[in-house]
């Protein structure tokens, strides 16, 4: 029995507007799958585009200390804490790929206090978490807490940036019912052999 991935109308590809299937075909390229998400959005175009361009404004690009494991890292706790299967999947897959480590992915989603990263990351995931889950608490302490660490001040609002982004992520994946792809489980568990 094949489970829909969204309570949503999923579109055709192929009906799709041309720039958002030509995305989605080039993403299918480079991983060998067209990831759910990106399909379960695509029923509402001009949100589709707007989501896109956020998390590609706060994920591709080389600019500030963040490394992309760090980031995933974030995406992938603050998932976790919001419950969302989708985000902890797609992302720590990705975490896992992007840092070299197999069971950092699983370690973080479940206590990233107890997982093995450095004092940098686990000071990071701190204040990320302190934005997912009580960000009215968040003061100066917090932000202080983060420069011994190297984090600058635009470093740590894409901290900021990233969790509430993934805030609104967490919460239309939960409400679509969105499913993982079943890749998503594998991947960065095993050295790829050449």
């Amino acid at each position: 029995m094949s489970v829909p991935i969204s309570r949503w109308p999923v579109p055709d590809l192929n009906g799709l507007p041309e720039d958002i299937k030509s995305r989605i075909l080039e993403v299918q390229a480079k991983s060998g799958f067209v990831p759910n998400v990106f399909l379960a959005l695509a029923h509402r175009p001009a949100e589709w585009r707007a989501f896109m361009a956020y998390h590609d404004a706060l994920l591709v690009k080389d600019t500030g200390s963040l490394t992309k494991g760090e980031r995933e890292m974030i995406i992938t706790a603050t998932s976790a804490a919001n419950h969302c299967l989708h985000c902890v999947v797609a992302h720590g897959a990705i975490l896992r790929i992007y840092e070299k480590k197999p069971l950092v992915a699983d370690q973080v989603a479940i206590n990233y206090r107890k997982a093995d990263i450095p004092p940098r990351q686990r000071a990071m995931l701190d204040f990320a978490m302190k934005v997912c889950q009580r960000s009215h608490e968040v003061d100066e302490a917090d932000f202080e807490r983060l420069r011994p660490h190297g984090f600058s001040d635009d470093d740590i609002w894409d901290i900021a940036a990233i969790t509430a982004f993934f805030g609104l992520s967490n919460r239309l994946a939960n409400v679509s019912g969105m499913r993982p792809n079943d890749e998503f489980y594998l991947m960065g568990r095993v050295p790829r052999t050449k």
